[in-house]
Parts: structure tokens; sequence; C-alpha cells
């Protein structure tokens, strides 16, 4: 929960091209939302979107987990420069890194992830083909709460498409983009107004929506 007056402090992390980050911040600021994304941080130095961000006159920071002994000395060095933005929340952005529970921990409640698949199905990588796999007729994305156990934490929003009988995981993939986009950009702009609270429960709330799941 946010001060009064004081805008949502957002730090987004990376690990490509952002593409989520720079619908993020383009709807910040065409929806004039009380929030800003105070720094994007990628921890590859080749991420695109680190470019994309500067441009935008936002802090940048790539810390590369390559350069580090292991998982926990990444999420360490993470954690600290992640906390000198005093977020509010920190947001996954296609982030291609398994998190320690030491640094879950840290944020828990303000650390918010979007995957691309309608979960419970399909924690982990290769979502798009496991979906045509497993032949359904829909498949989606979901943002969600980030908890120590991959890919399973109380979930915000939800966006479904149709898969297509001729779908290959590019092609499926493409089609899911703009509504992740849609539901990412939704949940930033609850979180800006403050209408998100995850109750004691585990289960989230939305203040004043009746519905939190967007069809293509």
């Amino acid at each position: 929960m946010t001060e009064p007056n004081k805008k949502c402090r957002l730090v987004v992390l990376i690990s490509g091209r952002g593409s989520n980050m720079q619908s993020i911040v383009e709807t910040i600021k065409n929806k004039q939302l009380h929030a800003e994304v105070v720094a994007v941080i990628a921890n590859k130095a080749e991420a695109k979107g680190i470019q994309w961000a500067q441009e935008q006159g936002i802090a940048t920071q790539v810390l590369e987990h390559k350069q580090f002994a292991d998982r926990s000395s990444f999420d360490a060095r993470l954690a600290q420069i992640v906390q000198q933005y005093q977020p509010d929340y920190v947001l996954l952005a296609g982030f291609m890194r398994i998190l320690t529970p030491e640094f879950v921990q840290q944020f828990t409640g303000r650390l918010i992830n979007i995957h691309p698949s309608l979960l419970p199905l399909f924690p982990g990588l290769n979502t798009h083909q496991q979906a045509i796999d497993a032949e359904l007729q829909w498949h989606g994305c979901t943002v969600h709460f980030v908890t120590p156990v991959l890919d399973h934490g109380p979930i915000i929003a939800q966006g479904i498409v149709p898969v297509h009988h001729d779908d290959d995981a590019d092609t499926l993939a493409h089609r899911l983009l703009t509504i992740e986009h849609r539901v990412f950009n939704q949940v930033v702009e609850w979180l800006a107004q403050d209408r998100v609270q995850l109750l004691e429960t585990g289960r989230v709330q939305v203040l004043d929506t009746s519905h939190r799941a967007f069809v293509a």
C-alpha cells in the first residue's frame, strides 16, 4: 500500500527486449497513472530493453548473473540494488531467473511476475509448446504474486487466447503477447490505484472490479 499523494514506485526486472516493461511505461504515461517506473534492471548486458529504458530517461542497471559464483550471491546483490530504489512493487517482466527464497522473502507481497500460461498449468519453460501438445483450445498468461515455490503464487489476473489448429509455439506466443500487455497493464493500473490486496488467506482481492480475467 502506498502513502497518500505518493506515486507507486515500480522497479522492473528484465532479461531481454522488455516488451512488457515498455508497454507498462507507455500505459503509465498515456493513462497518467499515479505511478512511475523508477528503475529497470537486467541480468544480461545485451538485453535490448535497457537501451529503450535509457532513452525514456529511466534509471537502468545491468547485473550479469554470470559474474557471480552462485545464485545466492547474485540474488543478494540484486536485492541490494533493488532496495536502493525503495520500490513499492518489483515487477518481473520476462526476467529469466529463478529467484532464491531469501530474495523472495525480502519482497513478500511486493514481488509480481507474469507467466505465459494459465497457472497452475505449465509452470516453468516451453509453455506454448506444452499447450499445443496437450491439445488445449485455450492458452493464456497469469500475473501473480511471487512465492518461493516457482510459478505458484496468488493469482492477480489472467488473460486467455484461443489455440488455433495450425499453431506452433511461435505463432501462439505472438498471439499471447498482446494479451500479456493488456493484463499486466491492468494490474499496474490497479496497483497505482491501491486496489490490490493480498489477503491473509493467500488469495487476492482487487477492489471495485467484478472480474480479473481478460479474453483476446
